[in-house]
């Protein structure tokens, strides 16, 4: 006897908001009419309101090879990203705390059979050293990493990292926001996280097809498909309203993979009435014992813009987050199309600012692909006119969750994002930048002040600005 299993959205579990029979359905849908203009064209009008579209019409859109709508979509991706973000790029850095790890994932070097890569873990003066070179270099803002494993990485563990790293303060440096990204947990430990200040919990999906999420995960608690996909509903009842999704592209069919992805942004703002804070892109690369090659589903830099520009136009109010697994080239594609956040000078060893590791202590989750440091990324991103932001007002005002999407929804944010942009940047500027940097950002600085709307924000910016300049007075934010 066949149990079917029905789509439904607002359910709890995770073979039905997520549903593999909803996607197999949605991809022969797509198919089918992805030559179909008039339905193309309806859906591209659709999403021209910017108020997003389904995970069913996206795969339409993901399908069409038609030159002209592919355009079309390209051009309303780079309008809704100017529309809800504007001009401005939100800087962060990783910080990799532990890869002692369990679990059996054999796309990760991490795996627990994995012999010969060095295992680390940090210890709290080793963290306290770490957070000040990120300092040093003018970051405000670090996703925190670790393996699963409940003996060497306990919640205990993770936690007491989140104080040390929130009580250094150097200089003028200051770590202003931790977002976590740590395995799948329990409500009460949500609840912990929650209490210590944590921005967004960020967890991969890694792929949404179960049968694979299976075999790609063949030992360790990460095996469990359904805890691991039913953990961001924990992390909201735990309090946690800041929620970050994405998947590994390259494990599973693509296709197959923006609708999971998309129906779990449409599950978390069904039940908990906010989606995803952010969505991240990244694809499978390098690593230790890993071989890319050895995975079918890899896709291509062309490919992988689209996806992003869907992305964006499907899930309007999200950030989207690429890392450092990205070359500058595909980096520089796809800001225009919808990527909200990057990182900049990046490590993705357990430590590694401080003292960079040596070849045979080699402790990396994969390889690096922009070695650029964060002024060299942040004069780039000037340069093509963008305005990095070390931001973090709306989490420390409380701006979060529904507050921070019915502001974002509404474009209302961008009366307090812009100008509080260009005042941390003007803190990086005077802090930290080279001279090169220093005036190519002080002239852009100048230019984006005159387009503030409001007289009366502009004026307490310029005011704001000139302390930061000649006074050396920091954190004022709107």
């Amino acid at each position: 006897m066949i149990i079917m299993i029905r789509y439904n959205k607002n359910s709890l579990k995770a073979e039905e908001f997520i549903n593999d029979g909803e996607i197999l359905d949605s991809l022969k849908f797509a198919d089918e009419n992805k030559n179909n203009l008039e339905l193309v064209d309806k859906i591209i009008e659709k999403a021209r309101l910017k108020k997003g579209i389904n995970h069913r019409e996206a795969s339409v859109l993901l399908a069409c090879e038609d030159k002209e709508r592919i355009k079309e979509i390209y051009n309303l991706a780079r309008q809704i990203k100017k529309d809800f973000y504007g001009d401005r790029i939100v800087m962060f850095a990783p910080l990799y705390l532990s890869n002692y790890c369990v679990n059996g994932c054999v796309y990760c070097p991490y795996h627990a059979k994995n012999k010969h890569i060095c295992r680390k873990k940090l210890t709290q003066d080793e963290v306290r050293k770490e957070v000040i070179a990120l300092q040093d270099m003018g970051h405000k803002r670090l996703a925190i990493e670790a393996g699963e494993d409940p003996v060497n990485n306990p919640i205990e563990y993770i936690l007491d990292c989140i104080k040390t790293i929130y009580s250094v303060n150097h200089k003028n440096g200051a770590i202003r926001r931790v977002n976590v990204n740590i395995a799948a947990t329990t409500v009460e430990n949500y609840k912990k996280l929650k209490e210590a200040g944590i921005g967004t919990y960020i967890l991969f999906q890694e792929t949404y097809n179960k049968k694979s999420y299976e075999q790609l995960h063949p030992t360790g608690p990460k095996h469990n498909y359904n805890y691991h996909t039913e953990a961001m509903d924990r992390a909201m009842q735990g309090g946690i309203d800041d929620v970050g999704i994405g998947v590994l592209f390259g494990l599973e069919l693509y296709r197959y993979e923006l609708a999971g992805l998309l129906m779990h942004a449409e599950h978390l703002e069904a039940v908990h009435g906010v989606g995803p804070h952010t969505i991240s892109v990244p694809r499978i690369k390098a690593a230790d014992d890993i071989n890319p090659d050895d995975f079918d589903n890899g896709i291509d830099d062309e490919t992988f813009a689209k996806i992003v520009a869907i992305i964006r136009i499907a899930v309007p109010y999200t950030g989207m987050i690429i890392s450092t697994r990205e070359s500058e080239s595909v980096r520089k594609k796809v800001l225009e199309l919808g990527i909200s956040q990057i990182s900049g000078g990046s490590r993705t060893s357990v430590g590694g600012y401080d003292e960079p590791e040596s070849e045979e202590e080699n402790s990396a989750q994969f390889d690096v692909s922009d070695n650029r440091s964060l002024d060299e990324v942040v004069r780039w991103l000037m340069n093509l006119g963008y305005i990095p932001s070390f931001c973090t007002a709306c989490y420390r005002e409380g701006r979060t969750g529904d507050r921070f999407m019915s502001l974002c929804k509404s474009g209302q944010i961008q009366n307090c994002c812009h100008p509080n942009a260009l005042m941390t940047l003007e803190e990086y500027l005077v802090d930290y930048a080279s001279d090169d940097t220093r005036n190519v950002g002080q002239k852009l600085i100048e230019q984006e002040l005159e387009k503030i709307p409001n007289e009366k924000v502009r004026t307490i910016a310029k005011e704001h600005i000139f302390d930061i300049r000649n006074n050396n007075k920091r954190d004022f934010r709107f």
